[in-house]
């Protein structure tokens, strides 16, 4: 906050609001002041808001109120520069406070989304179980890459197998393409059966106590043919590249330099069109973005993903990804499904 010259803050994204607090209503607004901070939500939460804060340990009173910005306009009156999370907050709620306060109101980005970057041994715990669970999952499942599965079945029984090992739901829509579906980065599971030469990228994660895993993993129906085994090589030495690249110090643009480089090297690089990763916690997209020209430095502590892809149009696609903890000199592998070969 000092850095962001304000003397007071407003926490209105919601997450945010549940790592600082605990708490994990539908509405809320944290305030934070340099000697103290409030929870103010309404009175669903009367009995929740205490309960889950004393259980976070927090140090944050609570405060009853069906108007937010009117009830944190007023114990705002001591602060000269407030600061509003400006990736979050939306308009309507800036000019209420705009309208309820005579003070400077300064647009902040990424304070506590920084904070929450790089995780402590209790986020890191959750986070393995998370993965723990889709490695389970995904072995159990091995027996249904057959032609004529569907993509959605394969997918519900992912999600289903995930609910039966203890996660609360999948992190994010489980993703199973094959065959020309498998070159949409981000396809939803159809109907579609597989059939036989297809490539198969399945991609799932799931939620422990809110934190959230992320894998990918393609696969193949039966024998491959040339263009498959080229470009599932290539992707797999790539992924490898970058995961070889991860530590502290390093800058998160080369990791996905060390990906994209190999890739485009072998002619692929326009195949290849999404970056090369991101943060993972409580949201599934969270900083850093590994992307390039990112400057940004990892942290020991920060997860993040490494997922290259090639993507061929009306043919199919490859994507492998694991996610990482970064360390003083490397990282450690959270998601531990074996890649297969199909040299």
């Amino acid at each position: 906050m000092d850095d962001a010259d304000v003397d007071g803050l407003v926490i209105t994204n919601l997450v945010n609001v549940r790592w600082c607090a605990g708490f994990t209503g539908s509405h809320g607004v944290l305030l934070i002041r340099p000697d103290s901070a409030t929870l103010i939500t309404d009175s669903r939460y009367a009995t929740q808001a205490p309960e889950q804060i004393s259980e976070a340990g927090a140090d944050i009173d609570i405060l009853i109120s069906a108007d937010l910005v009117s009830e944190g306009s007023g114990l705002m009156a001591d602060s000269t520069a407030i600061g509003l999370e400006a990736d979050d907050i939306t308009w309507a709620d800036q000019h209420r406070w705009a309208s309820a306060v005579d003070r400077d109101l300064v647009p902040t980005h990424a304070l506590i989304t920084e904070l929450r970057s790089v995780k402590d041994d209790a986020e890191l715990a959750r986070m393995q179980r998370a993965a723990e669970i889709v490695d389970s999952v995904l072995a159990e499942v091995d027996s249904m890459l057959v032609v004529g599965t569907t993509e959605r079945d394969l997918a519900n029984a992912l999600d289903d197998g995930m609910r039966a090992r203890g996660a609360s739901g999948p992190a994010y829509e489980t993703i199973v393409a094959g065959g020309p579906n498998a070159a949409l980065p981000h396809a939803r599971p159809s109907t579609r059966p597989f059939e036989e030469g297809d490539l198969v990228v399945i991609d799932a994660g799931s939620v422990v106590d809110a934190y959230r895993s992320d894998m990918t993993r393609t696969f193949m129906i039966g024998a491959p043919d040339e263009t498959a085994r080229t470009i599932h090589d290539l992707v797999t030495r790539a992924q490898a590249a970058g995961v070889a690249s991860v530590r502290a110090g390093v800058a998160v643009g080369d990791i996905d330099r060390a990906c994209r480089d190999l890739i485009t090297d072998e002619g692929y690089g326009a195949e290849f069109g999404h970056g090369t990763g991101h943060g993972v916690g409580l949201d599934i997209h969270e900083l850093p973005s590994v992307r390039g020209g990112n400057s940004a430095i990892l942290q020991p502590g920060q997860v993040i993903t490494v997922e290259p892809g090639i993507y061929l149009p009306g043919v199919g696609g490859v994507r492998v990804e694991d996610m990482v903890v970064v360390t003083d000199d490397g990282c450690r592998a959270l998601t531990r499904s074996p890649k297969i070969s199909l040299k």
